[in-house]
């Protein structure tokens, strides 16, 4: 082997040295300081709602840290998978891997969702990554709706959520899935660039190794993604403590108003998908058709994914890419219940 092979192959070998180095002090900082922030926020929040004699103020701030928590780890998830995408995945993968034609390349993308163990939080930076990547915008879109909401983690959780009624896992993954493909459809034929804005990709500075790209898609989608978050949960917190309970009572009594009133709570509370099924069974007032609404609207159109989408690509895009998505999860979650359950 000539001195120049030598030369390269130890090079190659120190640079993945420092690569896994760097990363595992990134992975400990970051936990660290992850940790360090929710004890240091455990601790006070509530000690100055009470030194402030304001207990729906204690309420929120139990609920804000509580959905701010859930969503963390799956956004830090997110961010890995979009930057390793970005910096070691050439463009020609995807390219091969999915069809041609934007009507097939939807429901191959849709069910590759199954791939993803995350929620919400980490579909969006993925999903932003793919498009710099080359993918067609209804592609991932659709990838964007389905990973949160059709992975094992998540279909694990309502099958223990629903012991003994299978059929709320089959609906829940016919009906997520539907939604994803139709939206991919729906964007493909009606969308318009203008509406959406490409994220760009993060830069690490000129002549830059792709660990150092690697590196700066990591900071770069996890805090820009995590000030949305941040912006989505204090939503969701003021909603919980404005209003009463006693007041979605009142619509239990229809079974198309209870529909309607279990997807917008799900648009409010923001609940991970790896927890909604809990919280939805927990709802046993209301039928399984409104509780399968609220598991399927969830993790597609919440007010942290809202902000997130609109951080990502754009207010235009998430207003209109939202509402629309609403409507078809909640006409989807209708026709699967009826059918299945």
């Amino acid at each position: 082997m000539s001195t120049r092979n030598h030369a390269s192959l130890r090079g190659g070998l120190s640079d993945a040295v420092r690569l896994v180095a760097r990363t595992v002090v990134y992975v400990l900082l970051g936990g660290s300081s992850l940790v360090t922030v929710v004890t240091v926020a455990g601790l006070l929040g509530p000690a100055l709602a009470l030194a402030l004699y304001t207990p729906p103020v204690a309420a929120w701030w139990t609920v804000f840290t509580a959905v701010v928590v859930q969503g963390v780890p799956f956004l830090l998830l997110g961010a890995l998978i979009s930057a390793a995408i970005g910096a070691f995945v050439p463009e020609r993968v995807f390219t091969r891997l999915l069809p041609r034609s934007q009507a097939l390349a939807v429901p191959v993308a849709g069910a590759a969702g199954v791939v993803l163990p995350g929620c919400e939080c980490a579909s969006v930076p993925v999903a932003g990554s793919l498009m710099r990547r080359g993918v067609a915008p209804a592609a991932a879109l659709a990838f964007l709706l389905s990973a949160p909401a059709i992975n094992p983690v998540v279909l694990v959780a309502t099958s223990l959520a629903f012991p003994g009624h299978p059929q709320m896992v089959v609906a829940r993954f016919a009906a997520s899935l539907g939604t994803a493909v139709a939206m991919g459809w729906l964007w493909a034929r009606f969308g318009r660039s203008g509406w959406l804005r490409l994220p760009k990709a993060p830069s690490a500075g000129p002549g830059a190794s792709r660990a150092g790209s690697f590196m700066a898609g990591i900071q770069h989608d996890f805090l820009h993604a995590g000030g949305f978050l941040v912006l989505g949960s204090a939503a969701a917190a003021t909603f919980n403590i404005t209003v009463p309970r006693s007041v979605l009572d009142v619509f239990t009594a229809s079974v198309w108003v209870s529909v309607l009133l279990l997807a917008v709570l799900a648009v409010v509370l923001c609940v991970c998908s790896e927890a909604d099924a809990f919280v939805a069974a927990s709802l046993s007032q209301f039928g399984p058709v409104a509780q399968l609404a609220f598991m399927v609207v969830g993790p597609m159109v919440d007010l942290k994914l809202f902000a997130l989408q609109a951080g990502t690509f754009g207010r235009p895009f998430a207003v209109r890419f939202s509402s629309a998505t609403w409507v078809v999860a909640v006409v989807s979650s209708v026709l699967v219940g009826w059918w299945v359950l």
